[in-house]
């Protein structure tokens, strides 16, 4: 008995393996937001509330105990002090790429957009934080159609 039940399982996981979702890195991902966003973005503005603690040459490594942020390391640390997990591609994340890409000029040359406009030599420390401001509008606007739009079927 032991050793069909062990058989069955054996073909079961072998020949009929589960299909799990491939896992993708899409760019254009866009997840729902809730107001978890809005205060992860709050405190990447605090976090980066000075010119003297903005890293101007970001290459996305985050050091745990930094002094200086670039805006790619103020969003992760916020998301992490914030209270979720860090998700390379979640809300805060992305609409903060998609603001980039409304905004700058060169954003269409950009490889990572919130590294190379973080490093762009045109891009103000003002300018960091008219982003923030902008992706907690984007943010709060969609969390007010989530809330506005009909109950799928």
């Amino acid at each position: 008995m032991a050793h069909t039940r062990f058989l069955f399982c054996f073909l079961v996981i072998f020949l009929f393996p589960a299909r799990l979702p491939a896992q993708t890195d899409d760019p254009d991902a866009r997840p729902p937001v809730s107001r978890t966003d809005v205060d992860i973005v709050m405190r990447a503005a605090q976090i980066l509330n000075s010119p003297a603690k903005w890293n101007r040459a970001d290459n996305r490594v985050c050091a745990p105990r930094a002094r200086t942020f670039s805006l790619y390391c103020a969003l992760k640390k916020a998301t992490e002090q914030v209270g979720r997990n860090f998700a390379h591609r979640g809300a805060a994340m992305q609409e903060t790429r998609f603001v980039i890409e409304e905004i700058a000029p060169q954003a269409s040359r950009y490889h990572h957009r919130l590294m190379d406009y973080n490093n762009d030599p045109a891009t103000t420390f003002a300018d960091i934080q008219g982003v923030f401001w902008l992706v907690e509008k984007h943010i709060a606007m969609r969390l007010a159609n989530q809330r506005a739009a009909p109950p799928p079927h």
